[in-house]
């Protein structure tokens, strides 16, 4: 009997893993060159990992959806239909660093019962997913699991949300998503401190994974902390807000008091954002992703009338004019002068800071006695320059469309909205709102006090900039700041979801010794030259010079560069780079070539490859540091060479300093 027995428990048992066997199945999607797989599980749980080149990048992690009445996505899937298919085409794209975009990519859609998919797709420079519902009537999503697991315990380049430790998580989602990177193993994650994406993860052989979010119209955005793996980083999601007061930076913002027990509303059939993971075999490859914009919904109608270029800004210098006969600030005399400084030079914009709009009364429409705004307005037309106009986020969204129409029929040409700091679902959908109302008037608006890009600026092109950077205003009063190794940073990680408002330009520079924060009269850190080369090395569709026109009406030679690079492209190269070691980008702008290199606090030489150039004999404009750039950092000196024909130039950089060069043909 007991050997009866045991043999049924045998057959039992073979019965039991030959159905969870079948319960299983497994899809692997390769990119198109091969060099990327990721193997997907369907079971109890949805797994994906990612191999680069035989390489386990990323391990076994799984994705799911809880939801309001109880479901789930993802959690106990029954597959239903899998389809496969590829992509391979050429992407338009108007404003950015290249004018074309190659769109190729394999893609596998996992439908499952309970009206929803997941859809993966393999580029040659990453893996994104995303969940797709077709429900038909509304519902909220509790949680998601968003899982990031790693084959060992990595160092990472983490950026913490900007709040005090002390503070628990749950407050650390108000933030203004500004702060320098910390590298550390992941088991050295501060747990007290959420993590802002994107975050780079190194792994083996010099390979780099990159964690990020594409395509966020509609949903929280997504922080990152430890799982509750080793090795592991998870997503975090803002809860909704529940109650909200009028208040924080001059009562222009909506402070959330309480918020739900769930992340997000849905109407019903949505595309939810995707996971995007990056790989990359050297760090240069980063540094020109183009992952994020082609993830991103494409535009719909005519966006020609966007006019990128240069912004002559005024609250970085504080308004400080000299050598003028009138009192400077905020005030028409002042303004007119910067228009005429604007003028002088080409730049296309001026912008009206904070200050213009009656303090703490969050309306647009109250305007300071010392300002108007319609004599400036075509004061400026006379001198073929723009008015842009900073607004505070809550006065901006109380009254959009009307602040939108009467703005737009002055013949004002955007707006700089500032102070969200948040990026939960309703202040994401804000900014599809604001991308939307301002494009019906054709007005460009700069997303300042922002979380980072995920492509609006794709599916709205007059969504024109994003702060979501430590840029550097940090240098009016952060006197313990590294900028000069945050700078050689963000190229290969913030600058990957998208372009930055960082506002170059500084005139007044500094050595590591002799650099003070002054709010008042701010320099930066580092040589003049690197600020020069930011203009080519950081990509700004509308690019601030943050520096006063009386200090750049004394650089003449600077002036004239910075005025004329251009910010938008025709095709971008990275040549090389190391994180927070050094960088160098190229790009084209039609038969000009400029190319930007940035290095941290150490003296460095490089070679340039300067291979990707057309047959002939070329000539450079160039900018170096100076021989005493090390002592005084506004030391530069601007010369024409002849590029090798071997197509190999040597540069030398200071300490925090920097190269540019724009190439044209002899």
């Amino acid at each position: 009997m007991k050997k009866n027995y045991l043999i049924i428990l045998s057959v039992c048992c073979a019965i039991l893993s030959s159905v969870t066997a079948v319960a299983q199945k497994q899809f692997l999607l390769t990119s198109p060159d091969k060099k990327l797989e990721t193997t997907i599980t369907v079971g109890k749980t949805v797994d994906y990992s990612i191999a680069h080149e035989g390489d386990l990048m990323l391990d076994k992690s799984s994705v799911s959806m809880a939801l309001g009445d109880g479901t789930y996505y993802g959690v106990d899937a029954k597959l239903s239909g899998s389809s496969t298919k590829t992509v391979d085409q050429t992407i338009d794209a108007p404003v950015y660093k290249r004018k074309q975009i190659k769109d190729n990519y394999n893609e596998l859609t996992l439908k499952f019962k309970g009206d929803y998919s997941i859809i993966f797709r393999a580029y040659n420079e990453g893996i994104a997913y995303r969940f797709v519902s077709a429900s038909k009537k509304p519902f909220t999503v509790d949680s998601e699991q968003a899982e990031f697991n790693f084959p060992a315990d990595n160092k990472a380049f983490i950026c913490y949300a900007n709040t005090a430790e002390t503070r628990p998580l749950e407050e650390q989602y108000a933030n203004s998503f500004e702060q320098p990177y910390f590298y550390n193993p992941l088991s050295e994650w501060n747990k007290k401190r959420l993590g802002i994406s994107p975050l780079v993860v190194e792994g083996v052989k010099g390979k780099k994974v990159c964690i990020t979010e594409a395509d966020l119209l509609n949903y929280p955005g997504m922080f990152l902390y430890p799982g509750d793996k080793a090795n592991s980083l998870k997503g975090i999601f803002a809860p909704y807000p529940k109650d909200i007061q009028q208040g924080g930076h001059n009562n222009l913002q909506l402070i959330v008091k309480s918020r739900e027990n769930f992340i997000a509303k849905v109407d019903g059939a949505a595309n939810f954002p995707w996971r995007v993971v990056i790989i990359s075999g050297k760090d240069s490859e980063l540094a020109d992703s183009d992952m994020v914009y082609k993830l991103a919904t494409p535009s719909q109608g005519d966006y020609s009338w966007i006019k990128p270029g240069k912004v002559a800004w005024d609250w970085w210098n504080d308004w400080n004019l000299y050598n003028v006969d009138f009192k400077t600030g905020v005030n028409n005399d002042t303004y007119k002068y910067y228009i005429d400084f604007a003028s002088k030079y080409g730049i296309g914009y001026v912008i009206l800071d904070e200050g213009w709009a009656v303090n703490k009364k969050a309306d647009l429409f109250q305007v300071v006695p010392e300002i108007n705004l319609s004599e400036l307005v075509a004061y400026a037309k006379s001198k073929n320059v723009d008015l842009i106009l900073w607004a505070g986020w809550y006065a901006f969204e109380k009254d959009m469309e009307a602040v939108c129409k009467h703005y737009s029929e002055m013949g004002i040409k955007g707006f700089k909205v500032d102070f969200m700091d948040r990026d939960d679902q309703l202040v994401v959908d804000f900014h599809r709102r604001g991308a939307e109302m301002t494009a019906k008037y054709k007005l460009l608006i700069d997303y300042h006090g922002t979380y980072k890009p995920t492509g609006l600026q794709r599916t709205y092109p007059n969504v024109i900039n994003f702060e979501g950077v430590n840029g550097l205003e940090q240098l009016k009063w952060n006197a313990a700041l590294d900028q000069v190794t945050y700078d050689v940073t963000i190229p290969f990680i913030r600058q990957v979801a998208g372009p930055m408002d960082y506002t170059q330009g500084a005139m007044r520079n500094a050595t590591k010794g002799n650099y003070r924060s002054v709010y008042n009269e701010a320099m930066s850190q580092g040589t003049r030259c690197r600020q020069l080369a930011e203009y080519v090395v950081f990509e700004s569709p509308l690019n601030m010079l943050c520096d006063s026109p009386s200090n750049y009406i004394a650089e003449p030679e600077c002036t004239e560069f910075i005025a004329t690079v251009p910010s938008v492209w025709d095709n971008t190269l990275s040549l090389n780079g190391e994180i927070g070691k050094y960088v160098t980008i190229a790009r084209r702008k039609g038969d000009a070539w400029y190319v930007g290199s940035m290095t941290n606090w150490d003296a460095r030489k490089l070679e340039l490859d300067l291979s990707f150039l057309d047959e002939g004999n070329f000539k450079g404009e160039v900018f170096k540091d100076g021989i005493n750039a090390d002592r005084i950092a506004r030391d530069y000196k601007k010369e024409v060479i002849d590029i090798p024909a071997d197509r190999k130039l040597s540069i030398s950089m200071a300490p925090g300093g920097g190269y540019v060069v724009k190439i044209t043909k002899k």
